[in-house]
């Protein structure tokens, strides 16, 4: 009777060759997924027309008024985000009560609001039947489809991005410096110009970059509350929008003036973040 042949163990050696050659084979297949996802619809963008079918798309009559009514909107509600939330954001850096903690939440939440809700919050606020729309009203005060709205719409949606950045630059400062200030006698409003705001300033920048940016790109709440009137409440994201149906060109031009901004935004924010 033959006695039965047992199998050789498989080599370790084998299972972890394969491992080593599986892992780095999982991550590409993966990683260039996800880089494909992104780089596809950018290369989509600049290479499927001339440059002379681009800057013939920037000629349409619609682009200079949305230039202009961007640069407007945008340079206004950076500046209401800037003067009214550096003050906010020093107080928040300096208190750690559950209240301030709520109060610094619900200051965030536009950044994950659906644009649809940000603008039916507008109007459910300032419109003609909203929360203060009659007082606005006494007052002859009419914001819904005004370029005040545009406004509005973007610095609701921007400021989220100035306040964290601002609040996060403001407690990495070092508060021996501000008890050395205070010891000497300076007044909390002098701390706040002379030590608080230059030695944040790399990030208040970063954070005013960040808000402008999202100002720019704002589309769903100015949409809603200010409406798509050309020359008076559309800016660049709402003018590719009405592009889209007649000069498909104009609309991929603008989508690249647009990328090209954000993306000097990004370079110029990640420089500025270096030590």
């Amino acid at each position: 009777m033959r006695a039965p042949v047992s199998q050789a163990p498989a080599s370790p050696d084998s299972g972890a060759a394969l491992a080593s050659w599986l892992w780095p084979a999982g991550l590409a297949v993966l990683s260039g997924g996800l880089l494909l996802l992104v780089a596809l619809p950018l290369a989509g963008l600049f290479f499927t027309a001339s440059p002379r079918q681009l800057l013939a798309g920037l000629a349409n009559p619609l682009v200079g008024p949305a230039v202009r009514v961007t640069l407007f909107t945008t340079t206004a509600s950076l500046a209401l985000v800037v003067a009214c939330g550096t003050p906010l954001a020093w107080a928040i850096a300096r208190r750690r009560t559950p209240a301030w903690r709520v109060l610094e939440t619900a200051l965030e939440l536009p950044v994950v609001l659906p644009p649809a809700v940000a603008g039916v919050a507008l109007l459910l606020a300032f419109g003609r039947r909203g929360l203060f729309g009659p007082t606005l009203a006494a007052a002859g005060i009419g914001l819904p489809f005004t370029r005040a709205a545009v406004i509005l719409a973007e610095s609701f949606v921007a400021a989220p991005f100035y306040l964290q950045a601002a609040v996060a630059a403001f407690r990495r400062l070092d508060p021996d410096l501000v008890l050395v200030a205070r010891t000497l006698g300076a007044s909390w409003s002098r701390v706040f110009f002379t030590v608080a705001i230059p030695l944040s300033r790399a990030g208040l920048a970063g954070g005013a970059a960040m808000s402008w940016a999202r100002a720019l790109g704002e589309f769903g709440a100015t949409l809603m509350f200010a409406g798509n009137m050309e020359g008076r409440t559309q800016t660049l994201p709402l003018a590719i929008y009405a592009a889209l149906e007649s000069d498909l060109r104009t609309a991929q031009s603008l989508s690249i003036v647009l990328v090209a901004v954000a993306f000097a935004l990004l370079v110029g924010v990640r420089a500025g973040a270096r030590p």
